[in-house]
């Protein structure tokens, strides 16, 4: 029998086997739940529970609303976390309003409005670096590898930001131009030996020129340049160009160091030999003087005794002939003989250097005054002989 025959258990049984009320079994009524859920909606956001069919139309039209506030409220504090941002000590912030400069923020807790705002945030006092190497031509046509490194920082955000499209490739690039004009204009010796500090400071300042020309906002604070080398398919040819130099800079110095040690010698004895030229001028003119001097006091003596002058001349000059001979002639009064006299020892030691002495002797015998008697002195002299045979 169906279950909705009459006589039946319509009234206390479903299509589904249960019971109506609450012992009733089956699946849930699914306008009934979307019709609660509904109305929790609306009691949330300040709707309120309602019956019949208009009451549910706008119902449902509150809930609309109620979903739009709620996606409007997550809006609005997605943007707010958005446009919240800390500035570190060491960072600055550029704000653009409609693409335009607006503002430099510093350090602190800024908000700005995007989409209308767009925020640049990057640190202005970290020292960055790149490195770099490269085959350059020096002057002298020699093609090395120089490696170098750019140590820099942003002075001026709004330029970094505003000026140039990418600042950090722009510096590459200036700093390729820099390096090749001043390696290309110094020598391989300097570029590989002392003359790298000195290059490093031409090519910051060159550097530094080019991106205040390009306003870049950046500024460069060390230039380093390692040791530069030749390129591996050259470097034995370079070796051998290298010690070739070195040995050349050998052979220089060791000329320099010879010359250095004979030049000074000869210029020594250049000034010695014009010491000697000047001693002698001087001393033939003095003697020259002193023998006019001489000459001129001599006349006056002997226009007052011409005799005693006459013969004084005459003994100094016997005895300036007779200083330089060994042999002694002593002669006597009238009427007595000549006596040779040979001192045979005093020529002997006068080979020895002692000539000196037997010439003093024969001088002071010589010299002696006429007037004075020789007798005695000649007999003591042959005596002398006479026990020596």
């Amino acid at each position: 029998m169906a279950w909705n025959e009459p006589g039946g258990n319509s009234n206390n049984q479903d299509p589904w086997g249960g019971r109506k009320g609450g012992g009733r079994k089956g699946p849930p009524d699914l306008d009934e739940a979307f019709r609660k859920l509904q109305e929790s909606l609306n009691g949330l956001f300040g709707g309120g529970k309602k019956r019949g069919d208009d009451d549910s139309g706008r119902s449902g039209g509150g809930g609309g609303f109620g979903l739009l506030f709620v996606g409007l409220g997550l809006l609005a504090v997605v943007w707010l976390y958005s446009a919240i941002y800390v500035v570190d000590e060491q960072e600055q912030a550029v704000v653009l309003r409609f693409g335009k400069y607006h503002e430099t923020v510093g350090p602190g807790l800024n908000i700005y409005f995007p989409p209308i705002d767009r925020k640049f945030q990057e640190n202005v006092t970290r020292e960055r670096a790149y490195s770099k190497q490269g085959a350059m031509l020096t002057e002298d046509e020699n093609i090395i590898e120089v490696p170098l490194t750019v140590q820099y920082r942003v002075s001026n955000l709004q330029d970094f930001v505003l000026n140039v499209d990418q600042p950090e490739v722009s510096l590459q690039n200036a700093t390729d131009s820099a390096v090749r004009h001043v390696v290309g204009s110094t020598e391989m010796d300097q570029v590989l030996t002392e003359g790298r500090e000195l290059m490093a400071t031409e090519v910051r300042e060159r550097l530094q020129r080019f991106l205040d020309n390009y306003q870049t906002g950046i500024t460069v604070t060390q230039v380093n340049i390692q040791s530069a080398a030749a390129p591996r398919e050259v470097q034995e040819a370079f070796d051998d160009v290298i010690r070739a130099r070195e040995d050349e800079q050998r052979e220089k110095n060791q000329a320099e160091s010879y010359a250095n040690g004979v030049i000074p010698e000869a210029r020594g004895q250049a000034q010695r030999l014009l010491e000697e030229a000047n001693g002698y001028r001087d001393e033939v003119i003095a003697r020259a003087q002193g023998e006019a001097d001489r000459f001129t006091k001599l006349v006056a003596e002997y226009r007052k005794a011409p005799e005693v002058t006459r013969e004084r001349l005459y003994l100094d000059t016997m005895q300036e002939l007779m200083s330089n001979t060994s042999k002694v002639l002593v002669t006597g009064d009238k009427g007595q003989n000549n006596l040779l006299y040979l001192p045979l020892d005093k020529m002997i030691d006068a080979r020895g250097g002692s000539s000196s002495s037997s010439s003093t002797n024969s001088s002071t015998s010589a010299t002696r005054d006429p007037a004075v008697p020789l007798s005695s002195d000649l007999s003591q002299r042959n005596l002398r002989t006479r026990e020596g045979r």
